[in-house]
C-alpha cells in the first residue's frame, strides 16, 4: 500500500476501489502495532487456515499464498498507514478473503513507478500475482485492502 504523499496520487493503484463480495463469517482477527508481530501473524494464520483446510491436492499452495499475500499487505500497511493495522480472516461462499485494515483514508494504495522489488513496495503486485481477486476501499476513517482465495 505504498503511496505517494497526501493528496498526491499513487504512481499505479488497482485497477479501481471495489469492496470485497459479500462475507459470511470472520473468523479471525488480529491487530497489529509493529512489524515485529508478523511473525505470530503468519503463525496464527497457518493455525486457522490448516483447521479449516481440506484435502484438494490442486490447493495445496493456497496457504502458502495466503501468507505470503497477508504479509505483504500488513507490512505495507504498518509502514504506510495509521496503526493499528487491522489483519481479517474471513469466508465468502467457498472462498477466504484476507482483509487488511489500516486508518489512513486519505491515500489510495499503489505501486510507485519504477519500484523495483529490493526496495519494496510491491505487496499488491505480488497480491495480484497469488490472489483470485484484490481490490480496496475506504471509509470515513479506514482503508481496507483485500485479497481473495479458493478455500483448499
Amino acid at each position: 500500500m505504498s503511496h505517494g504523499g497526501l493528496g498526491t496520487p499513487p504512481a499505479m493503484a488497482t485497477s479501481s476501489a471495489s469492496r470485497p463480495p459479500d462475507l459470511d463469517a470472520e473468523i479471525q482477527r488480529w491487530s497489529l502495532e509493529d512489524p515485529g508481530q508478523l511473525q505470530a501473524l503468519r503463525r496464527s494464520l497457518l493455525e486457522r487456515i490448516e483447521t479449516r483446510a481440506g484435502t484438494d491436492d490442486a490447493l495445496a499452495d493456497v496457504p502458502e499464498k495466503m501468507l505470503i499475500v497477508a504479509t505483504e499487505l500488513a507490512t505495507n500497511a504498518l509502514r504506510h498507514g495509521l496503526p493499528p493495522t487491522i489483519v481479517r480472516l474471513c469466508r465468502t461462499g467457498r472462498d477466504y478473503i484476507i482483509e487488511v485494515i489500516d486508518h489512513d483514508p486519505t491515500t489510495e494504495p499503489g505501486t510507485p513507478a519504477g519500484q523495483t522489488p529490493a526496495a519494496g513496495g510491491l505487496g499488491l503486485v505480488v497480491a495480484r500475482a497469488l490472489a483470485l481477486d484484490v481490490g480496496w476501499y475506504v471509509t470515513a476513517t479506514d482503508k481496507h485492502v483485500w485479497a481473495r482465495f479458493p478455500f483448499p
